[in-house]
């Protein structure tokens, strides 16, 4: 048995390493964030409403995302708007929550079958960009939170793919990935837009 990682950490270039930096500086900050937010405020009682909602949507994008349109070959995929649940869930009840929703949901991928290229992905590719779903509660309408938060994951990953393709690739790295991670989030993020419009509509007719 071999331990790489060492090695790994040895060949990485300066900017390799400041963008992992600005990925650990993100956890750090969202931690630090949440933890400021629960001690400023008296002790609520637990909105068992949004914590039902929160596990449901959570399993809900988990069993939409075995259903797979298309697949890249060097990971990413069109699914069945597994991510509109998730979207939905940080829109009505905000980013902090959303956040926390998508980290569970990333770390449920990485079980499910991670697609690790590098080792920086373990971090970026799972855990950060689908917290970043959590940004669809900073706007509304749904649809249009559905955009950011489909733009906050796709960031993640083309800061994942950059390090990645800037060890296997003489071009620009940071086009490529965003190239690469862009064709299969564009269609992800079309079909989640398309189905937020009825999906907004039946939420707001049986007031869920």
């Amino acid at each position: 048995m071999e331990f790489i990682l060492l090695k790994k950490l040895a060949k990485m270039t300066v900017t390799q390493w400041v963008m992992v930096g600005v990925a650990a500086a993100a956890v750090v900050g969202l931690v630090i964030l949440l933890i400021v937010q629960s001690k400023s405020k008296k002790p609520k009682k637990v909105d068992v409403r949004s914590l039902t909602y929160g596990a449901m949507c959570i399993c809900i994008s988990f069993i939409l995302s075995y259903i797979k349109l298309f697949s890249a070959p060097q990971g990413g995929s069109v699914t069945l708007a597994s991510m509109l649940p998730l979207l939905w869930y940080s829109n009505r009840y905000g980013w902090k929550k959303g956040v926390i929703a998508g980290l569970a949901y990333g770390l449920l991928q990485f079980i499910q079958k991670p697609e690790i290229t590098h080792w920086a992905q373990v971090l970026i590719d799972y855990p950060l960009a689908f917290a970043a779903l959590g940004l669809s509660g900073l706007v509304r309408p749904l649809p249009l939170g559905v955009v950011i938060g489909c733009a906050g994951r796709l960031l993640f990953h083309t800061v994942s793919g950059a390090i990645f393709f800037s060890e296997t690739l003489n071009l620009n790295a940071w086009w490529v990935s965003f190239v690469y991670n862009g064709w299969y989030m564009l269609f992800e993020t079309i079909i989640c837009v398309a189905l937020s419009f009825p999906l907004q509509a039946v939420v707001k007719r049986n007031k869920l």
